[in-house]
């Protein structure tokens, strides 16, 4: 009973803000509220479904996830990227059964994060190169600008992907709708000009209400408008079950593509936006945060959401001090859709392509582009592959390729990194570093030390460039390996190899500095079922005392075999 009642109030004096800091996160969810307004219904455009499932992703995302981040003001809210993969998500399901299949893909995006979670796999988002995500994210953006063209000029295009539609309305300029083209462009001038002024919050939705009401009081039936997509709910949205009849191999990679662009951009959040106690971001909690965010935007027929970095700068603009500004972004989107879910499906759909279109081009960082391109091949080859991706198939593939690529990267960095010296006994527990030798000789004592990973080609690395004692007699080779936790199964082949190598001229191996968790593993049965014969010496902690110790056995082992071999 009292750890109940201390577990609870430990959870109110984290999540109950003091009085000023609810008036500060109450006024400051307003201007979210606003600007979710337009980015949800564009979000839901981008992923071709009604924009009904933005806005109420914009009301559902904030809501639900708001209470349980660790990064205090991130908004869990629809983002360009997830509204991409979603909609590559949905391209094979008929057009009647895509609301239903959008609510299961983001109930199914949800699970997976809060997997995610539970397998604490928040720790290995730093393992995705910040080149391929910077790929990915410039290939998302020039898609959404390339895919939006056809709705902001009103022209019916065909193709595959975005930039096949692109060429198809650049090839077909009659097909282009002039009235269509104007209100784009009037929505897309005005965003340009607001976005440094004052009204910089309200831009977006100055930039839809104008040109509605332009084509509105002119008559202009030829732009499309949002109710001519799909009907258009009143009221606000009520909790409904998904379809999971409609559950397919596609929808669940989709939902695993969602899942690992959301996970790995709200870990970009984070870092964007650090908590102003200094407290630091727990990736693990952050994807708790957004896979709830995720079932509940699903619960209330939403679409997939995920940390947004324009709505976290937003809510930070706007004043907030907790998490619950972004809450209460939710509550007021909320409001918003209670009191004027009527006037969504007069809103033309140029100016969503637009708001799309300036966000897209505005998320591009041609710094962090150039960056890239003068750090090396390896960063070069990593962006351009994964723009390509992008930009050519799928982004479920786009997303797979870019993973595989991160982990082929990290892999040629262990074995690039790897690097072998020899430690030259300079005095009492002292040593100075000289080149490695490539072979050994007679009767000689070589102590090593490694830089580097000794994992997979790290370990095979090792084994290339440890040194040959093919034609040496009695080789003694001492391996440092202080401070390494754990090693594995390939770095135990590679040393049973080569201490059978040293063993048959007649050495010996030892390693020395193990910790006591690596002692373990190489325990005298594992060596014995092994046939290895080596020494380990434990480390001590005075750094290079095990080494000596190494060093020492090693000649008095010469000695003996050099007196038997006498005798």
């Amino acid at each position: 009973m009292v750890s109940t009642w201390s577990a609870a109030r430990a959870w109110l004096t984290e999540h109950v803000p003091a009085r000023a800091d609810l008036k500060a996160d109450l006024v400051a969810g307003l201007p979210g509220a606003i600007g979710s307004v337009p980015d949800g219904m564009a979000a839901g455009v981008l992923a071709g479904v009604s924009p009904v499932h933005g806005l109420y992703a914009s009301f559902a995302g904030p809501t639900f996830g708001g209470l349980q981040t660790s990064t205090k003001l991130m908004v869990v809210t629809t983002t360009g990227a997830s509204a991409l993969a979603a909609g590559s998500a949905l391209a094979g399901v008929p057009e009647s059964d895509r609301a239903d299949a959008v609510i299961l893909l983001t109930l199914l995006a949800g699970a997976v994060m809060i997997a995610a979670a539970l397998l604490r796999l928040g720790r290995y988002t730093r393992f995705v190169s910040h080149s391929v995500m910077t790929g990915f994210l410039t290939g998302v953006a020039v898609n959404i600008v390339l895919g939006q063209l056809a709705d902001f000029t009103g022209a019916e295009v065909s193709g595959s992907v975005a930039a096949v539609k692109a060429f198809d309305l650049v090839t077909h300029p009659s097909r282009i709708d002039l009235p269509s083209l104007l209100t784009g462009a009037l929505a897309l001038a005005l965003l340009v000009l607001l976005a440094r002024t004052r009204l910089a919050l309200f831009s977006a939705l100055i930039a839809l209400a104008v040109p509605c009401l332009i084509v509105i009081v002119f008559g202009l039936d030829s732009v499309q408008r949002v109710a001519d997509v799909g009907t258009i709910p009143s009221g606000i949205p009520m909790p409904r079950i998904p379809d999971f009849g409609l559950l397919s191999p596609s929808l669940i990679g989709g939902a695993l593509a969602v899942a690992a662009i959301v996970l790995v951009q709200g870990a970009g959040v984070a870092e964007a936006a650090p908590n102003r106690d200094g407290s630091r971001s727990r990736p693990n909690r952050d994807f708790t945060a957004q896979g709830v965010g995720n079932i509940g935007s699903a619960l209330f027929a939403g679409m997939p959401v995920g940390g947004s970095v324009g709505q976290t700068a937003l809510n930070d603009t706007a004043g907030a001090r907790t998490r619950w500004g972004a809450v209460f972004s939710g509550v007021w989107m909320l409001v918003i859709l209670a009191a004027f879910s009527g006037l969504v499906g007069t809103v033309p759909m140029p100016t969503l392509a637009a708001v799309l279109i300036f966000a897209a081009v505005g998320s591009i960082r041609p710094a962090q582009i150039v960056t890239i391109l003068h750090t090396g091949w390896a960063s070069i080859v990593a962006f351009t592959v994964t723009l390509g991706a992008t930009l050519s198939l799928s982004v479920t593939a786009a997303v797979g390729i870019g993973v595989v690529l991160s982990i082929l990267l990290q892999l040629n960095q262990e074995q690039v990194d790897l690097r072998v010296v020899r430690l030259v006994p300079v005095g009492r527990d002292q040593f100075e570093e000289a080149a490695a030798p490539k072979t050994l000789h007679d009767r000689e004592v070589v102590i090593l030390d490694v830089y580097g990973s000794l994992f997979y080609a790290g370990a095979r690395t090792l084994q290339v460039r440890l040194p040959d004692p093919a034609d040496a007699g009695s080789p003694e080779v001492v391996l440092r390996l202080r401070g390494r936790t754990t090693l594995g199964a390939t770095f135990f082949k590679v040393i049973v190899d080569y201490a059978e190598r040293l063993d048959r001229q007649g050495g010996r191996l030892y390693l020395s500095g193990l910790t006591p968790e690596a002692q373990r593993y190489w325990d005298e049965e594992r060596l014995h079922s092994q046939g290895i014969r080596l020494e380990t010496f434990g480390a001590t902690p005075r750094i290079g005392e095990a080494t000596r110790l190494a060093y020492e056995e090693a000649e008095r082992r010469l000695v003996r075999v050099t007196r038997r071999g006498t005798a």
